[in-house]
């Protein structure tokens, strides 16, 4: 099968690009940035995607069966819409670039969470409460896929990743480990915390089966990708602290972590790009955040890795690239 990933250089991209030759598939990693894994060089091409002419060239060249669309500019730093356009007009030149393909036989395009803020529970798919400029572009990301699905030659599928971590991640999962490393994290007051969080081992196999599974359940879809069941916060950070063999984690009056987080707000103001806590990731953590994750399930079936072998898959990963010791 050949394989083109855009954004393969990226965190999702990179464990895809692992995936698949290790499948001994035909894989290409379209990407402006080289690989994260320099191992995945010869696997790179290096395009723009607001490149339309470029794109289109590539595409047409290969030929591929399959393209997982995961490129796109992740940050939350960018001050509008305009910031990020990758995330809209990137997704225009992919959906030109394969117009006529007839060698495609799916295309998944990878949106975020993010097209709804913290805690809002949307009522259907076209449902959007975007907070920032990087959710409202994957908003329009998605209304581009649907308002241009005739040019799309093939059964399409929109994926909204929820918060993955594990392997190849950075920020704020690998911040997350970092901090109870040093033991700076402290479990946000008394109440249980679920969230639908993913490894990225599960989410590799859940993208790997969208892939294989029959054409009728697959086209013109948006779900959800992480695990299931939700996580418990305060049990994976224990996880992780016991795996890792650092000090044991105490928990914090949320009034003083909010203090922290303000604290954090000022230092990025002035120019601190990523202070520990802020009220945006403090807000994220103590917020429920649980999808309704049962139409991926109903798709794909069990998963393959446990929270706790997760974590342990990813402290090995962490001490091999010599982050923790």
């Amino acid at each position: 099968m050949r394989v083109i990933v855009t954004g393969g250089s990226g965190f999702i991209g990179t464990n895809l690009v692992e995936h698949f030759v290790t499948n001994g598939d035909e894989i290409i990693n379209i990407d402006i940035v080289s690989p994260r894994n320099k191992a995945h060089t010869p696997y790179w091409i290096n395009v723009d995607l607001c490149d339309a002419a470029k794109l289109r060239e590539v595409i047409q060249k290969l030929l591929p069966d399959v393209i997982l669309h995961m490129g796109a500019r992740t940050d939350l730093d960018g001050l509008s819409i305009s910031d990020y356009s990758a995330n809209t007009v990137g997704v225009q030149n992919i959906i030109a670039a394969i117009t006529g393909l007839k060698s495609l036989r799916r295309i998944i395009f990878a949106s975020s969470r993010l097209v709804c803020r913290i805690g809002y529970q949307p009522d259907n798919e076209f449902d959007y409460c975007p907070s920032t400029p990087y959710g409202e572009s994957k908003v329009l990301g998605e209304k581009i896929v649907r308002e241009n699905s005739t040019q799309i030659p093939c059964p399409w599928l929109i994926v909204r990743p929820t918060s993955i971590w594990g392997p190849w991640f950075d920020i704020p999962y690998k911040t997350f480990f970092l901090t109870i490393v040093k033991g700076k994290y402290f479990h946000p007051g008394p109440e249980k915390i679920l969230k639908s969080f993913g490894f990225i081992g599960n989410t590799v196999y859940q993208l790997q089966r969208l892939l294989d599974v029959p054409l009728y359940t697959f086209s013109a879809k948006t779900i959800y990708l992480g695990d299931y069941p939700p996580i418990d916060v305060e049990e994976m950070a224990n996880k992780i602290q016991n795996t890792l063999g650092t000090p044991k984690i105490k928990r914090m009056n949320l009034r003083y972590l909010h203090v922290a987080a303000k604290f954090g707000d000022m230092l990025k103001r002035f120019g601190w790009k990523n202070p520990p806590l802020t009220s945006f990731r403090l807000n994220n953590l103590v917020t429920p955040m649980i999808y309704d994750l049962e139409p991926l399930k109903l798709l794909v079936g069990d998963l393959p890795f446990t929270m706790s072998q997760g974590v342990e898959n990813t402290v090995v990963w962490l001490r091999k690239n010599g982050e923790v010791t």
